[in-house]
């Protein structure tokens, strides 16, 4: 897969990739946003794992958001089973060397689009830590509404604290 989202590019992971993941993802203010799956510190070996896992999935639905030809960040679905087979789980992270230039806005618009409109799927959901307002602010510009605050649903850095729902549908 490859899209053009203006900013950046959204394409499949590469074994080319492993540096500039490493480099991007080892950084404690990208790991205090993201979920429990994500490492911290981020090795060689994790890179390793990822890019195996993304190789050796098939349908794997997790891409790389390419800035002047390196993988800056990640992006991805995780499909719901059973009763959830409709609604994915929407996430992304980007290198902190990149945040604030509109990047993640680009990658996360064009993704869920083409998630939407190839996948069957009728909805995307993402689950924002509440000290993280640009995150907050990329998927309500990527067209996701806010539709709940999960109080004290997070363990994360040492602290409870509460989870936004945002959503967006088909």
């Amino acid at each position: 897969m490859q899209l053009d989202a203006g900013l950046c590019r959204v394409r499949d992971w590469r074994r080319s990739d492993r540096g500039s993941l490493v480099r991007c993802a080892d950084n404690r203010n990208v790991w205090r946003n993201l979920g429990h799956r994500f490492p911290h510190p981020y090795t060689p070996a994790d890179a390793d794992a990822w890019l195996a896992y993304v190789r050796g999935t098939p349908g794997c639905a997790q891409w790389a958001i390419e800035v002047d030809g390196l993988a800056v960040g990640g992006i991805g679905i995780e499909p719901g089973e059973g009763i959830f087979a409709k609604c994915a789980r929407f996430g992304y992270w980007l290198g902190e060397p990149w945040w604030g230039r509109g990047i993640a806005t680009a990658a996360a618009s064009a993704t869920a689009d083409y998630v939407l409109e190839r996948f069957d799927l009728v909805r995307l959901e993402a689950a924002v830590f509440e000290w993280n307002p640009a995150s907050m602010r990329v998927l309500e510009k990527a067209g996701f509404e806010r539709e709940a605050v999960l109080k004290r649903s997070v363990w994360k850095d040492g602290r409870i604290i509460d989870a936004v729902l945002y959503a967006r549908l088909r």
